[in-house]
């Protein structure tokens, strides 16, 4: 598995861990009539958190690991490290992102929707960050896909 890959890969996992504990939270707080946008901000201000912490520290164990295993197989105490990114690379990112960005496009058309059929506004902005989400993992599923497919 290449370096892009791993890092696509623990950006997947991150992702839908993160999603899978905004869906809890929010469905939480709305099962105990405690969606109130003082109880919702904790949880956004918690995934924006999440998402920078652990896909950080997820992407630092990921290699750490992966340079360990490399070298008890190898043998080899100054592993290669292949980390350079190429045209193909640069390619499958852009076309990921092409991917996130029309998701999260008509994500933003569907939360615009739901705030003019009269929903609160807290309602447009959960499914917002929710819909971001998604898009992020849309992206992500895509660009290894090409990478799986060898583009």
């Amino acid at each position: 598995m290449s370096f892009q890959q791993k890092n696509v890969t623990v950006s997947l996992v991150n992702f839908s861990l993160i999603l899978g504990f905004y869906l809890l939270r929010v469905t939480y707080l709305v099962r105990t009539e405690n969606f109130t946008l003082d109880k919702i901000i904790w949880v956004w201000i918690i995934i924006a958190i999440m998402a920078v912490v652990v896909t950080i520290v997820g992407t630092i164990l990921t290699h750490i690991i992966s340079t360990i295993i490399e070298v008890i197989k190898t043998g080899n105490e100054d592993p290669q490290i292949e980390d350079i990114q190429d045209e193909r690379d640069e390619l499958i990112d852009l076309k990921g992102t092409r991917v996130t960005n029309t998701v999260y496009s008509f994500s933003v058309l569907l939360a615009m929707l739901t705030f003019a059929l009269g929903q609160p506004a807290l309602v447009m902005f959960t499914l917002l960050i929710l819909c971001g989400i998604i898009a992020q993992i849309a992206g992500d599923i895509f660009r290894l896909r090409l990478y799986r497919k060898g583009f």
